[in-house]
């Protein structure tokens, strides 16, 4: 690793005006914890308190972006670090942009033969009950743009489909109904050009909700995994695919289902996971001996911009 000093004042950006603000807060803080620890010039920066040409204004030489949502994990945030020359951690523009909606993300995953649920993009006036002849019931409904399963239903019936999509129309208007996919619950981690180990989440009920995934100890994380080891490999290979197909770079997280039949499906890619004390990454890094202070060192080491070389 570089010496931190070389490194130059790093901006922590967390919190921002997103639905996922709270978390970006905790993620935030864990990482400035943990890049002062190492000896970075690591600060604070909330983008929803200051002007981003701050960043610029205050002489800050990289960014680690540990925003979460819109305004922060979009593109949006990333264009303007672009047009400030400032180096960032993760994804640049255009695929923060396209990773963040999950329909076009299915459209390009479709395209390159990434395994990816069945699904439709549904508005107010949808025939419910043919939407459920032809995906099945039950059925996820939720806003394309939008994470931590917010907005999110699991609708068992035709009658539950209606308020579904208008739960998920009030933070996006912009609403996919899902195959439900029985089976576990996997997270495949990137780091650089390399898949992680799998990391096979154990929740309440099978209720992997906000709740479940930041507030409680109740949700189990098994990493190892726990399942055959050429399937572990297939689908890490698939996910470092998904990533690369998607334009992403320095670091993500794709989350995954595993039926029974040991067929596989991809539900999203994330571009800046979080950095809790319950996220997938830092437990997929520790399996591999890369604490969580080193784990942050190596993402803000991989800061760059896509404008400039």
């Amino acid at each position: 690793m570089a010496d931190p000093r070389a490194l130059g004042k790093v901006a922590v950006l967390m919190g921002g005006p997103s639905a996922e603000r709270e978390i970006s807060l905790l993620s935030g803080n864990g990482v400035l914890a943990a890049l002062r620890e190492k000896g970075v010039d690591a600060h604070a920066f909330d983008p929803s308190e200051r002007e981003l040409f701050d960043l610029k204004r205050e002489g800050f030489a990289r960014a680690f972006v540990a925003l979460h949502g819109r305004f922060g994990e979009d593109g949006t945030v990333q264009g303007a670090l672009e047009v400030m020359g400032i180096p960032y951690t993760g994804s640049g523009v255009m695929a923060s942009a396209l990773a963040m909606d999950k329909w076009r993300t299915k459209l390009v995953w479709l395209a390159s033969g990434i395994p990816t649920p069945r699904y439709e993009v549904v508005t107010a006036a949808t025939d419910w009950a043919g939407l459920a002849s032809r995906l099945g019931l039950p059925l996820i409904v939720k806003p394309a743009r939008e994470g931590s399963t917010l907005g999110i239903t699991k609708a068992a019936a035709v009658a539950d489909l209606p308020a579904a999509h208008a739960l998920a129309a009030r933070h996006d208007p912009l609403v996919i109904a899902e195959e439900f996919v029985a089976g576990q619950e996997l997270t495949a981690s990137i780091l650089g050009e390399e898949a992680l180990p799998l990391v096979r989440i154990e929740a309440p009920q099978g209720n992997y909700d906000y709740q479940n995934k930041y507030f409680t100890d109740a949700t189990k994380y098994h990493c190892p995994s726990g399942i055959r080891a050429d399937l572990e490999e297939a689908i890490r290979r698939a996910a470092l695919a998904s990533f690369r197909v998607l334009g992403c770079r320095g670091w993500g997280r794709a989350d995954v289902m595993l039926r029974a039949d040991g067929s596989f499906s991809f539900l999203e890619m994330n571009t800046s996971p979080g950095m809790t004390g319950h996220s997938l990454v830092p437990i997929a890094a520790r399996a591999v001996g890369i604490a969580y202070p080193d784990l942050c060192l190596r993402i803000l080491e991989g800061a760059a911009t896509e404008a400039r070389p």
